[in-house]
């Protein structure tokens, strides 16, 4: 017995569960971003991350030097040359993060119901007794009975090489603590992270602004991940460095919310901010287990309202060691898809995770099969709800050109535009088919010198749920006749063709600009 009402009642078919994933081009709309490090460098493994579905790359400066980052940048380029996939570079910078100092690089032991010592004295060496630290300031943070917990950079949250200390008491400068459970501590970074207490440091570090005008400028980064990001300042002084830099001003910040404070003036940083990172795994530490879930949804509701990209982090940490995720972590994933999120970040799953291409493959079918019963008929009315009227001109152009798309079944819809704004809307309306951002190249000068703008907008679109982009020949103007429009637009549908999205008889929905008017129209393919 097959009938039409079941679907009404069901609202995902049992035989669809049992039906197997089918491949696309385009694995999933909900990007990935991975950072690459140890297990994750070499030429060969990057170009599997792009083939698997990687459209950012990270690079954290929380452990390595710039040379070390260079090389990598290098071996990533190479990988995009050969696999022909685009990639974007996002900086993560380190931030008031504080560190336990471990020289001689051996691992600790540390025993349940035992004391250590917490020192700023970064002469003493680290010992299961005593950890000097990268911060003078702690005694004067903290009281006892606040907790702190430490671990292995990019905490696995294991119970094996992760602790939990409660403050006894202050000595001078050092802080002695209770240790809560048994924990061994390998490699040469371990973090700290005192849970809901102010620390005295600048959220960009001395080291962090050479960085950025070295490295990050030398390799013109699309994305600059703030980390710790507190205050709506933080991002508008990252901002004011970024636009003395030349090339830099056009990179887009990311606020990473890591602590309570960042959380506290989530709707002022979300204004400031390009885009938003939510930092489960130091969020998780700072806020109460039950309260997480709840952060996610009202942190992405804004996100998606306000139009900006919201990115998730931790969300397979097991599969840093194992071929699988667990369950829940499968049902994680999913759950940041449908809550809204743009783009998943992995940390250590891709840094010193033992299958990087493995994890970015499972993650992105994981997000495929979400989208597909992504309630996009609820969301957008909540969205035009949002918005509220009058709407402005552009974004009722992008709502139009989706609710064309979803009522004419288009295959895609492809967008023409120069600074990338006119896409980021049509996606801010998450269509269920993919948005075709076809970037056409501006003229610009500096008074020295003529460039073409464009490769930056393609680019960091990259981090946008379900916007693939191209970069358009600069010959043809963006506000140009007829007729180069059209040699623009059998350019996007052959690349569509030739990636599989759009096949003869297919509809397409085009919104570009026609003179000084945007319009939206309807095309249907011959064979």
């Amino acid at each position: 017995m097959h009938s039409n009402h079941l679907l009404l009642e069901e609202p995902i078919r049992m035989a669809s569960i049992l039906e197997p994933s089918k491949s696309n081009f385009f694995p999933a709309m909900t990007k990935i971003v991975g950072t690459l490090g140890p297990k994750s460098r070499s030429v060969e493994v990057i170009s599997g991350c792009l083939k698997a579905g990687m459209s950012v790359a990270r690079f954290d400066f929380s452990w390595g030097d710039p040379e070390y980052h260079q090389e990598t940048l290098e071996n990533l380029k190479a990988a995009v040359k050969d696999t022909k996939k685009l990639c974007a570079v996002m900086l993560d910078t380190v931030g008031p993060e504080l560190q336990v100092v471990n020289k001689s690089e051996s691992s600790i032991s540390l025993l349940a119901d035992g004391f250590v010592v917490l020192t700023p004295n970064k002469e003493q060496e680290a010992s299961s007794e005593v950890l000097p630290i990268n911060f003078d300031g702690l005694s004067k943070a903290v009281k006892p009975g606040d907790t702190i917990f430490m671990g292995q950079y990019l905490f696995t949250g294991s119970e094996t090489t992760s602790v939990w200390l409660e403050v006894s008491e202050v000595k001078g400068d050092d802080v002695v603590c209770v240790i809560k459970n048994s924990a061994t501590l390998a490699g040469s970074l371990f973090t700290l992270h005192v849970s809901q207490i102010h620390i005295d440091l600048p959220t960009l570090t001395d080291k962090d602004k050479e960085v950025i005008s070295t490295w990050g400028v030398q390799n013109k980064i699309d994305f600059l991940s703030l980390s710790y990001t507190r205050h709506a300042e933080d991002v508008r002084q990252i901002r004011a460095l970024l636009s003395k830099l030349g090339d830099l001003s056009q990179t887009q910040v990311f606020a990473k919310i890591e602590n309570i404070e960042g959380l506290t003036h989530f709707d002022e940083i979300l204004q400031e901010a390009d885009g938003i990172i939510l930092s489960r795994g130091n969020l998780g530490i700072d806020l109460p287990p039950e309260k997480v879930f709840l952060f996610q949804k009202a942190a992405l509701y804004k996100c998606n309202m306000a139009g900006k990209p919201a990115v998730v982090t931790r969300v397979v940490d097991s599969m840093t060691d194992n071929l699988r995720p667990t369950r829940a972590e499968a049902t994680d994933v999913a759950n940041a898809v449908l809550d809204g999120s743009d783009a998943i970040l992995l940390g250590a799953e891709t840094l010193r995770g033992l299958y990087p291409v493995e994890t970015i493959s499972t993650v992105g079918k994981i997000c495929a099969e979400a989208e597909k019963v992504f309630n996009q008929d609820l969301y957008f009315k909540k969205t035009v709800k949002y918005v509220g009227e009058p709407m402005t001109h552009l974004e009722s152009i992008a709502s139009s050109a989706v609710r064309a798309a979803i009522k004419v079944k288009a295959s895609v819809i492809i967008c023409f535009t120069s600074s990338g704004r006119a896409a980021r809307l049509i996606a801010k309306y998450r269509p269920t088919m993919p948005v075709l951002s076809v970037v056409i190249p501006r003229l610009k000068t500096n008074q020295l010198k003529w460039s073409f703008s464009g490769a930056f907008e393609a680019r960091q679109s990259l981090i946008v749920r379900g916007l693939f982009p191209m970069l358009a020949d600069p010959r043809h103007a963006a506000e140009s006749t007829s007729a180069t429009n059209e040699s623009v637009l059998k350019v996007a549908l052959d690349h569509g063709k030739a990636s599989g999205v759009i096949k003869s008889h297919d509809r397409v929905v085009v919104c570009q600009k026609v003179g000084d008017t945007s319009v939206v129209k309807i095309i249907e393919l011959e064979d």
